[in-house]
């Protein structure tokens, strides 16, 4: 009995022997037999299991885990594997191969399992959620944008339109008594206040006073010693639908004590700008500006309302603007007829200190450097911004409309004198400018349509200086 005890470990003591003798390397780590050290060498690309934490084991690894319980059963205490009782040479080297790769596949799963017990190895980038370190920065994807330099960018800009005049920067850093002080052009008394209810915003302008002493260019003034003064009110951007106090005569401290009503929603009158300007008039000349005030309505509580003693500023604009003039301009080839419409005016210069102005319009037709006819409208009493709504009828054959001229010349009535000169425009063959030539091509291009327009009004220097239609008129 004790022989057939001895003769597995004979047998297993033999076929190390013949391991040996075959030429087996032997792993000097682990004295285990191995031909190229696998089963000490770790690597971190022996198992790669995919899925959520912790990692369920995978079958292939249930089975070898299973055969290694059945192992353990004919292992000795040195975990060297015995083989069975077998006198065939070919079945003992089987069995050793068996054994080989059981215990390498034993010892790389017992080593991973040492460096991560709870869940197997996973050769994946980790994924980090939440808070990153302060040590880390994130990086945001970049966004592909075109470059601007500066010049592209102020280039789209017109800085007209957003400044008032040049001394706008110097006036916002300056107190009242500075801007007193350093320009002298006297000061403006004025209130605010919008009616929620009725959705309009009214505007008080009270009086003036210290107000300079008029100013002639060309000596024709004969009083040089007061003022004529009158406050023109708008709120910029819109400078077309202002308003206008009377003038009070031959004073340097005025009192107007005048309202004037804008209808305009409240968000939009908190975008707009209140820009009063203190004229003086003058009757043999062009009226001159003596200084504005401009306050951002963004800056004044609307509904509170207030009131404010206010200095003058300088204006960039010397020279008021002399009105603007609607027509209706209509031609009809078959009869050779060109019909004009005089509709209306707005904002025209006063003429007269007590009563505004008697505003008419006079039409004259030049053909060439000739004058052909001449027709006017009724005058209107004591208006700046009269309605007429009268239309004329003049004959040009079609051969002579491309050298045809119509000269519009604003006059305030006067029944005492020549009358007051206010403004002019010449649209046609010779037009004053390039508002007038667009008129005057769009009727060309619509025959039998009637088109509308405005135009501002120029003087009489100008007309003559750009037009030889206006030299041949009076």
């Amino acid at each position: 009995s004790l022989k057939g005890q001895l003769e597995p470990l004979n047998e297993g003591f033999l076929s190390r022997i013949s391991d040996l003798l075959l030429c087996r390397w032997t792993c000097r780590h682990c004295c285990q037999k191995c031909y190229e050290s696998s089963c000490c060498q770790s690597s971190e690309d022996e198992v790669e299991i995919l899925g959520p934490f912790p990692a369920q084991t995978p079958p292939w690894l249930m089975a070898s885990r299973s055969s290694d319980k059945d192992g353990d059963s004919v292992h000795t205490a040195s975990e060297v594997p015995l083989t069975p009782r077998t006198n065939s040479p070919d079945r003992r080297c089987s069995s050793s191969d068996t054994s080989k790769s059981t215990y390498s596949l034993t010892r790389r799963i017992s080593s991973l399992e040492s460096r991560r017990p709870s869940s197997p190895l996973i050769d994946i980038k980790p994924i980090e959620f939440g808070v990153l370190s302060a040590k880390k920065e994130p990086i945001q994807p970049s966004v592909l944008r075109r470059t601007y330099t500066p010049d592209d960018y102020f280039r789209k800009f017109e800085p007209q339109l957003y400044s008032l005049d040049s001394n706008s920067d110097d006036v916002d850093f300056l107190t009242d008594e500075e801007i007193l002080s350093k320009y002298q052009l006297g000061m403006l008394h004025f209130s605010t206040q919008y009616d929620l209810l009725h959705n309009h915003l009214t505007v008080r302008v009270i009086e003036a006073r210290d107000l300079p002493p008029p100013i002639s260019h060309d000596g024709s003034r004969q009083d040089m010693a007061h003022s004529n003064p009158y406050v023109k009110i708008c709120l910029l951007p819109d400078q077309k639908n202002s308003k206008q106090t009377g003038v009070k005569r031959k004073t340097q401290k005025p009192v107007f004590e005048e309202r004037y009503t804008f209808e305009i929603p409240f968000l939009e009158a908190q975008r707009r700008t209140l820009l009063l300007t203190v004229v003086d008039f003058d009757k043999f000349s062009r009226h001159c500006v003596i200084g504005k005030v401009s306050v951002p309505l963004c800056e004044v509580d609307l509904v509170k309302g207030g009131h404010w003693w206010k200095a003058l500023v300088p204006s960039s604009q010397n020279e008021v603007e002399l009105g603007e003039l609607l027509l209706s301009l209509n031609y009809l080839p078959s009869a050779g007829r060109l019909n004009v419409d005089v509709i209306r005016a707005k904002q025209l210069l006063q003429t007269d200190v007590s009563q505004g102005s008697d505003p008419f319009v006079k039409i004259q037709l030049v053909h060439g450097l000739k004058l052909v006819k001449t027709k006017k409208t009724s005058f209107l009493r004591g208006t700046i911004d009269p309605f007429y709504n009268e239309s004329f009828s003049f004959k040009v054959p079609q051969e002579e409309l491309e050298n045809a001229s119509l000269v519009f010349t604003v006059f305030g009535h006067n029944m005492k004198s020549s009358n007051d000169f206010i403004g002019r425009i010449v649209i046609g063959q010779y037009s004053s400018g390039p508002s007038e030539s667009n008129h005057w091509r769009r009727m060309l291009n619509t025959h039998r349509t009637a088109v509308e327009q405005w135009h501002s009004l120029r003087s009489r220097a100008e007309c003559d200086r750009v037009s030889p239609a206006s030299l041949e008129v009076t």
